[in-house]
């Protein structure tokens, strides 16, 4: 007897609005600002200065306004921040792709999110050393214990500790960002830093990110204190490129799906296995009873990892390229087992119960690519990419054909381990005690990883060169209502509407207006998928059914219109089985797929677009 399978809908619910078309993850459902207040940046400085009557005031000014908000720019430029700034009015969104000509840069200090429900797209954040700041902590974008917060299009660049971190917090995405250039030598006083990041979080999501020229943790898997044992992590579809030190590590007794990432190693990528590393995952251990991590001391993670690549093209020797080749062939063996460190001396049977065969949880429905669609797709799209400045197109082309062209100019590369006496300065630091540091340096400089943002001074600079790229401004169209939407675009669009007035999709027309400024990035970035979660199709049941024999373990799939093609999928975008017919229905086996959730594609004859639904075999 024929038994339905379970079916339940693939893709977006309709009951709830994404924060913007593209939005997905789990931060995918963050409502920011929408159908608040409008604010508008009209100054480059960073005072707390500005107007209520006419909404308009500096950035800083119009971030500490109350109640829901949308913020939108009427300058281009670089802000030069006088001190760190803390986002701590929830329910905000920041639209940076408002500012008429080459958009918004935030320089100076660290950008924190300290409060909840926030969207930020297509801002640059590169803080730089210039500035006279403890540069312990200092990220350049960063965001602890907090939820439901999405950030799309951003570059973050130039932080003395990590250039973004996320972590411990709940229900958030870090979206098509360029990571790029932390600064190694810059006056940490634990000594070299240059790090992309800290990941992790109760249901956390990074997606075709790059990650360039960073000198370790590509990304930290961190666990926070508040979210330990519910660390529920996915990075999928990003690239890493010219990692140093330790690359992708951590993870300790987090649940990680790592899917469909392109690993390029550079100039200053170790030879040897590490060239051909996805995760050296790690655990606590030892820990005494009053640390705040004891809950997990000495418990591994669960981990699912497939589809992820590992370029050889960049390695000269051939021993390197193996070392490559192996990883993309078996990411578990050679990519991530063989990374662990030996001092945890894992058994066999440890290393058996950190894999798992299936995702861990639900992606959020993230638009999926393979790895090497993803590598082109992320070059072409990511970042502040609206307009992008010389930075981001330096870091994409360094990026494709695998070169560098700076490297750190700090007197401290060449040194290893020197004592300090109280007093000594190191950066912006001065020690209070004698130190030690490990400068870790006596293989630096290595290209690509510098040591400040002076760094990358071309030798013919002008005296009144700067590291931040001139961001021109652009022609300020005309809103007499200052309701946020250029005069006449409304009523060419959508006459009898209001800004505030709800679409069918529930946004406001404001936003159906912010998001057509980037809808052409949005649509390209996201075809070539394997899976796409914007505007899939779903079967509709009464022109195609699917059944499943328990008893025999086949699919049976009939069609009203003759079938073209029928694949099943993994969660994470991995074709599993593939069958090209030219009939009205189909039954095959699918004894070979364990129990678990897989996605079943169906293309009919004579039709473009196919119809998709996710199914769970027990």
């Amino acid at each position: 007897m024929l038994t339905c399978l379970f079916i339940v809908f693939a893709f977006l619910s309709h009951s709830q609005t994404p924060a913007f078309p593209g939005a997905e993850g789990h931060g995918r459902f963050t409502s920011g600002g929408r159908a608040g207040t409008v604010y508008f940046v009209t100054s480059l400085d960073d005072t707390n200065t500005g107007n209520l009557t006419t909404r308009e005031g500096t950035l800083r000014w119009c971030l500490a306004r109350p109640g829901a908000k949308t913020i939108l720019f009427n300058v281009s430029g670089t802000i030069v921040l006088n001190s760190q700034l803390n986002i701590t009015v929830p329910n905000v969104t920041i639209a940076g792709q408002s500012a008429p000509g080459d958009g918004i840069c935030i320089a100076g200090f660290p950008v924190t999110v300290s409060t909840s429900n926030v969207i930020i797209r297509f801002i640059r954040f590169r803080m730089g050393d210039a500035r006279n700041i403890n540069s312990d902590g200092a990220d350049a974008f960063g965001m602890r214990r907090h939820k439901n917060v999405i950030i799309d299009h951003c570059s973050m660049s130039w932080s003395t500790d990590e250039c973004v971190s996320i972590y411990e917090n709940e229900n958030t995405t870090l979206q098509w960002c360029i990571i790029s250039e932390s600064l190694r030598l810059s006056g940490h006083s634990k000594g070299p830093h240059g790090y992309g990041g800290i990941w992790g979080g109760k249901n956390a999501s990074f997606h075709h990110n790059l990650m360039a020229h960073n000198d370790s943790r590509t990304p930290r898997f961190g666990p926070g204190v508040n979210t330990q044992l519910n660390e529920y992590t996915e990075m999928k579809n990003c690239v890493i490129y010219n990692w140093s030190g330790n690359g992708c590590y951590g993870a300790e007794a987090m649940n990680v799906n790592i899917v469909n990432n392109y690993y390029k190693p550079g100039p200053a990528t170790p030879t040897g296995s590490k060239r051909g590393r996805i995760i050296a995952i790690d655990k606590k251990k030892n820990l005494s009873t009053t640390d705040g991590f004891y809950p997990i001391n000495n418990k591994w993670g669960k981990f699912y990892i497939a589809g992820n690549v590992v370029d050889p093209n960049t390695s000269t020797s051939s021993t390197d390229k193996t070392h490559c080749i192996n990883a993309t062939n078996d990411n578990w063996t050679y990519g991530v087992y063989n990374q662990i460190g030996s001092g945890y001396g894992i058994t066999a049977a440890e290393k058996s119960a950190l894999k798992s065969d299936n995702p861990l949880f639900d992606s959020g429905e993230i638009t999926t690519h393979t790895a090497e669609k993803a590598y082109e797709k992320v070059l072409l799209y990511a970042g502040a990419s609206l307009v992008r400045d010389t930075h981001d197109q330096r870091i994409v082309s360094e990026t494709s054909t695998g070169t560098a062209a700076f490297k750190g100019l700090s007197p401290y590369n060449g040194l290893g381990t020197v004592t300090y006496p109280a007093g000594t300065v190191i950066g912006n630091t001065t020690l209070t005690t004698t130190t030690t540091i490990d400068w870790k340096s006596t293989s630096h400089p290595k290209w690509g990883i510098i040591d400040s943002q002076n760094d990358i001074r071309p030798a013919d600079a002008p005296e009144n060169w700067s590291p931040w790229p001139t961001l021109n401004q652009g022609e300020l169209k005309a809103d007499s209502n200052k309701d946020g939407i250029p005069d006449g675009w409304m009523e060419t669009n959508y006459p009898g509407k209001t800004s505030t007035d709800l679409n069918e999709e529930g946004y406001t027309y404001l936003e159906v207006y912010l998001n057509s400024l980037v809808e052409h990035i949005i649509v390209e970035q996201n075809k070539d998928a394997i899976l796409s979660s914007v505007k899939s199709n779903r079967i509709n049941p009464s022109e195609i059914s699917i059944y499943f024999n328990s008893n025999t373990d086949k699919l049976f799939v009939k069609s009203a219109e003759k079938i073209d093609l029928i694949e099943i999928y993994g969660t994470a975008g991995n074709l599993l089985l593939s069958h090209r017919i030219s009939e009205f229905s189909k039954e095959f086996d699918i004894s070979s797929l364990r129990n678990g959730v897989y996605i079943v594609r169906v293309l009919v004859k004579n039709q473009t677009q196919s119809g998709i639904e996710k199914v769970i075999k027990i």
